[in-house]
């Protein structure tokens, strides 16, 4: 029997109750020390007991120079562990799996200030994200050891607050993505020209964080399957890279899309990105998860159904309705457990 929306999905040592995936999405709202605070601990925990399998958080920065912007989360401090723990344990006590998404910016650091942060941006070359930006230094092959580890460190202090679930981000044009695209990579070492030269980061920091991880701990890749540019990264070189990271020991690539240029998408719509999901699913032999503007319990459920991805992630809708799963369970005729504070208001 196929798969549907409610199914547990086995994910190495772990079990997620269903296949929806609460969307990392910046919040903007940690101490400049990147500490979660007790905001954090409402909204991912709510989003945990309206039923969620999987909760992922923003983007977490492995070091303070790879922030999205000053208020983001970050795993380079060890006083940045027990908050984080915190979170973990509530979401996890909700039934819902903990993950946490390690994140480097890169050019795009500091988003709202253009690149002019604390630290300086960094980048594969010296190109800014657009013209008004402030042009980052060309990281030094030198520089790039410091920077696996910092990645690994980060995986060890995700492992220290009980986290379940590892995503590297390597979409939407931070840093991995960064080296990825040959639009944003002009490098002639080892880490340029070629898709295996450019791909050789990601790679690195996979393997890095593989030794520390537990085996029995799913690690995932989220990518842009397409930059939505001539000359930039293309849904077949995405389908190679899911190949490689999946014999470092990736269980699943998160196929998003973008954020590579300043210039949108063309024709944004209800799962427009799932069929790179579905490419990658088919092609590379990986499980993927499918995500952008999926918002109804039909839809999702038939994503799964129909073995276009493993998991779906919502973003905005569960922004909108942190309950989400509870109601979709009920349109799709599942039985599923309520929060035991709330059972009084399930509907009959």
């Amino acid at each position: 029997m196929a798969p549907h929306l409610f199914s547990p999905m086995p994910f190495r040592g772990r079990t997620l109750r269903n296949r929806v995936v609460m969307s990392p999405m910046c919040m903007y709202s940690a101490g400049t020390d990147g500490r979660a605070t007790d905001w954090h601990l409402a909204h991912y925990g709510s989003r945990a007991a309206g039923g969620v399998g999987l909760v992922i958080t923003e983007a977490t920065a492995v070091e303070p120079r790879g922030r999205v912007s000053q208020n983001d989360l970050g795993l380079w401090d060890d006083a940045q562990v027990e908050p984080l723990a915190r979170i973990g344990r509530l979401v996890q006590a909700e039934g819902a799996a903990m993950g946490v998404q390690l994140a480097h910016a890169g050019r795009k650091a500091f988003t709202t200030e253009k690149g002019e942060g604390p630290q300086p941006a960094v980048a594969p070359s010296a190109l800014p994200f657009d013209a008004a930006w402030r042009i980052p230094g060309e990281l030094a092959l030198l520089a790039l050891d410091p920077l696996v580890a910092a990645w690994q460190a980060a995986a060890v202090r995700a492992g220290e607050a009980g986290v379940d679930v590892i995503e590297i981000h390597a979409a939407h044009g931070y840093l991995i993505h960064q080296f990825l695209s040959p639009l944003s990579n002009h490098r002639t070492d080892e880490y340029g020209g070629s898709l295996a030269n450019r791909m050789r980061l990601l790679l690195r920091v996979t393997e890095a964080i593989r030794l520390v991880w537990p085996d029995e701990k799913p690690l995932i890749v989220r990518v842009s399957a397409t930059d939505w540019a001539e000359g930039g990264l293309t849904p077949d070189d995405v389908v190679v890279v899911a190949r490689e990271v999946q014999r470092r020991g990736v269980d699943l690539v998160d196929c998003s899309s973008g954020g590579l240029v300043p210039a949108a998408p063309p024709g944004i719509g209800a799962g427009y990105q799932v069929p790179f999901a579905e490419k990658v699913r088919k092609e590379a032999g990986i499980a993927t998860a499918a995500v952008g503007h999926i918002s109804t319990p039909e839809y999702a459920d038939a994503i799964v159904r129909n073995g276009q991805a493993d998991l779906v992630i919502l973003g905005r809708e569960l922004l909108r309705n942190p309950y989400w799963c509870l109601h979709a369970a009920r349109v799709l005729g599942h039985d599923v457990p309520w929060p035991r504070q709330y059972v009084r208001a399930r509907p009959g």
